[in-house]
């Protein structure tokens, strides 16, 4: 990193799209200050950095603040971009691609995962598991596309879309534990099953993904406190 350079990350550890910033700061070589976040109470300093939505990721490159996920992601190529390896290809075609599949990840993906489990009836549920196996399913014919038989979305090496979609892992490795249900299924979805494997054992990754115990942990002690807040005005 260049001299002077101080990167903050403002962040609450078990946020996917934090880790998507940790995920992109590690494969870059970068070293940054990790300030965890009260999402409960939070600070005067995320407050005043993301005033519009209030949320972390957060990122301070020399006390001035970049906000969303993806925004951050990008940034952090842009501007670090003769220090290591670079997470969006330099064709420009290729770049659109690249963008185009990492905001499906955030706008088809993920709200279908959320669902899968949030949702108010077993109706809703049976929707979101619906639509986010149609998502994943999709994913697969991305990554046949985008890998041109190599092993990463990028190619032969990481790039913003596996970096997206990498940081939700956790998350729904977290997910199949619960349910019993195998999100990437290595019949159904060969290359991206292999790619999971593939991707969580990159010691940069592993640096950057919380346990998956640990997640699992953090959403049973979420829906224990719901349940008791719950029983309490009944």
């Amino acid at each position: 990193m260049a001299g002077g350079d101080d990167l903050k990350l403002l962040g609450a550890w078990p946020s996917p799209f934090v880790i998507r910033v940790k995920l992109a700061l590690n494969f870059k070589g970068l070293s940054f200050e990790n300030v965890e976040q009260d999402l409960s109470n939070k600070s005067e300093l995320l407050l005043s950095s993301n005033p519009v939505h209030k949320k972390v990721p957060v990122l301070l490159h020399n006390g001035k603040p970049i906000c969303e996920s993806l925004v951050i992601v990008q940034y952090i190529d842009e501007a670090f971009a003769g220090t290591g390896p670079s997470l969006l290809p330099s064709d420009p075609h290729e770049r659109a691609i690249a963008r185009f599949w990492a905001a499906y990840i955030d706008d088809k993906l993920v709200p279908s995962w959320l669902q899968s489990f949030r949702g108010k009836t077993e109706e809703e549920k049976s929707e979101g598991k619906k639509q986010m196996f149609a998502a994943v399913e999709i994913l697969e014919g991305a990554l046949r596309e985008c890998s041109k038989g190599e092993g990463y979305f990028g190619g032969e090496s990481v790039g913003l879309v596996d970096v997206s979609l990498g940081s939700t892992l956790s998350w729904l490795k977290a997910t199949e534990v619960m349910s019993g249900t195998k999100i990437f299924d290595p019949v159904k979805t060969p290359l991206l099953a292999a790619w999971v494997d593939r991707f969580s054992e990159l010691d940069v990754a592993r640096a950057a993904l919380p346990d998956v115990d640990r997640v699992v942990e953090f959403v049973q002690k979420r829906a224990a406190a719901a349940a008791a807040a719950a029983a309490s005005e009944n």
